[in-house]
């Protein structure tokens, strides 16, 4: 079995290395986890090793992990970075997902 496609934007990718280059971490961590208004939730890590088992997404110099069983539920989503008027905040856009609650937060599939 192949793995899921998840994409990296480009404005996520400057972001990520924008925020790594003052850590002392080396990767950002997307996962789902069960909970929040919809179901479940992403969440969002600074990691400075890699799991052996980690699907890697990289573009531009920045590398996202993401856990096997989180991957499924972020298959053919796109990890992007919106700066709005209302704030600036990671976003994915996961076409599984059946709803959403309004802070795009968390999701049900």
């Amino acid at each position: 079995m192949s793995d899921p496609q998840i994409t990296l934007s480009e404005t996520a990718a400057r972001q990520i290395k924008a925020v790594l280059s003052s850590q002392d971490k080396a990767f950002l961590r997307v996962s789902v986890v069960g909970g929040g208004c919809s179901g479940f939730s992403y969440k969002y890590d600074l990691e400075a090793e890699a799991a052996g088992d980690d699907l890697r997404i990289e573009r531009d110099g920045a590398t996202v992990l993401v856990d096997p069983m989180s991957a499924e539920f972020l298959a053919d989503s796109v990890i992007d970075y919106v700066d709005e008027l209302i704030g600036a905040s990671f976003q994915i856009r996961n076409p599984n997902a059946t709803a959403a609650c309004g802070c795009g937060v968390s999701f049900a599939v």
